[in-house]
């Protein structure tokens, strides 16, 4: 592992971390976690997203601990005077602003592009946003789950009846990958031609790309699929199972995986069965399939279930809860995560390591997350403020 920041691969790029909650925040933690020098700029008594889900007896969430390790934290008050100099100098120094504030609110702030290159002309504008920047939802608000709403993830989540949406927020990690890939680009692009570019990363754009299959089926065909549980619209089997003692998810594809499946619970006669034919079939007559499954796992334990799955190599899974995940073996030798003391937090708080490993220059968590405005005197010092004026500046409440 790299023994000092400056031997990250993203070592001398500065980022201004404009964001809440989600999208914004893992967009500049997947470039702090590769050396690039983030400052979160905080509302002067923190910011929601610090307080969602507490762990620490300051409030701090999990959710905040982990997507701000490796940054550094400065309060501001944007309404106050005074401010709009520091977001000048801020900007004046950065190579990388990340905002996924409403579009007025950016212009308002002077974090539009238009204002921001004419402060630094090379300057990346990485905008995320629920719906993009035009068109007739560009000034609504919103937040993962009205995306997971809009694009047809919910309608087709759960079993039929009410909606479901995912405990998961896809939309907001998945538009904040999009958005780091478009800045690592952009980056590559003006190492190349010296230019600065907008990268523009939506929450509508990232539910879309995510249900193009569907929407592909849906638009050619004309299908028109309802929720069906756990149970997958292509092939089967492809659900989750009880065992003697659990649950197990189990997902076979093509026919040469469907009869290993079939030999292994005594039911060959499947393989030739017209009505199971190819893995659309399968999927439309899954009830035949799930009752050979039910059977086979009525004697079986999740572990004896799983093993003779794995030996028949046929991909599955036990259903774990939060606390067997913690423990998993699996999660544990492959140091997925990674325990940090913070201040306030009873206990170490396990935060996960970056999930794609570079064998020259991995990521690492080498900070916890700032505590409110750890940093402020600090980053003001490096914009060329005086101590009086830093004084001044804390008196005035602008910081």
């Amino acid at each position: 592992m790299p023994s000092s920041d400056t031997l990250l691969p993203l070592a001398g790029i500065r980022v201004i971390d404009f964001g809440r909650f989600i999208a914004g925040p893992y967009c500049a933690m997947l470039l702090a976690d590769w050396g690039a020098d983030v400052i979160r700029v905080d509302r002067r008594h923190g910011s929601e997203d610090r307080y969602t889900g507490p762990v620490t007896e300051g409030g701090e969430g999990g959710a905040f601990l982990s997507l701000n390790r490796n940054k550094r934290s400065l309060t501001l008050d944007s309404s106050q005077p005074g401010a709009d100099e520091i977001i000048r100098r801020l900007a004046q120094g950065a190579d990388v602003v990340v905002a996924n504030l409403p579009i007025l609110v950016l212009r308002k702030m002077g974090l539009d592009y238009d204002q921001l290159r004419t402060l630094k002309p090379d300057i990346i504008l990485a905008r995320i946003s629920t719906f993009g920047p035009d068109g007739p939802y560009a000034h609504r608000l919103g937040f993962d789950t009205i995306a997971q709403a809009m694009t047809g993830t919910m309608d087709l989540t759960g079993f039929p009846g009410a909606p479901v949406r995912s405990v998961v927020s896809f939309e907001d990690y998945g538009t904040a990958l999009h958005t780091a890939f478009g800045v690592m680009v952009a980056l590559y692009h003006r190492a190349r031609t010296g230019e600065g570019q907008v990268v523009d990363g939506s929450l509508l754009a990232t539910g879309v790309t995510f249900m193009q299959a569907l929407l592909a089926e849906r638009a050619v065909t004309g299908i028109e699929r309802t929720a069906r549980g756990n149970a997958g619209f292509f092939t089967a089997p492809a659900d989750t199972y009880r065992t003697m003692d659990g649950w197990i998810t189990l997902q076979v594809i093509g026919s040469d995986m469907f009869a290993r499946w079939a030999k292994l619970v005594g039911r060959e006669d499947l393989i030739s069965d017209s009505r199971l034919a190819d893995d659309l079939l399968r999927a439309d007559n899954r009830n035949l399939i799930a009752q050979a499954m039910e059977a086979w796992l009525r004697n079986r334990t999740t572990a004896q279930a799983l093993a003779e799955l794995e030996a028949a190599r046929l991909p599955a899974g036990p259903v774990q809860g939060l606390g067997q995940v913690l423990e998993d073996p699996q999660v544990k030798a492959r140091e997925l995560l990674q325990y940090v003391d913070y201040p306030g937090a009873p206990r170490p708080v396990p935060l996960a390591n970056p999930a794609v490993r570079l064998s020259a220059t991995p990521g690492a968590i080498r900070h916890r997350a700032p505590t409110l405005g750890e940093h402020t005197d600090e980053i003001l010092r490096e914009l060329a403020y005086s101590e009086a004026e830093i004084a001044d500046l804390r008196a005035l409440k602008v910081v």
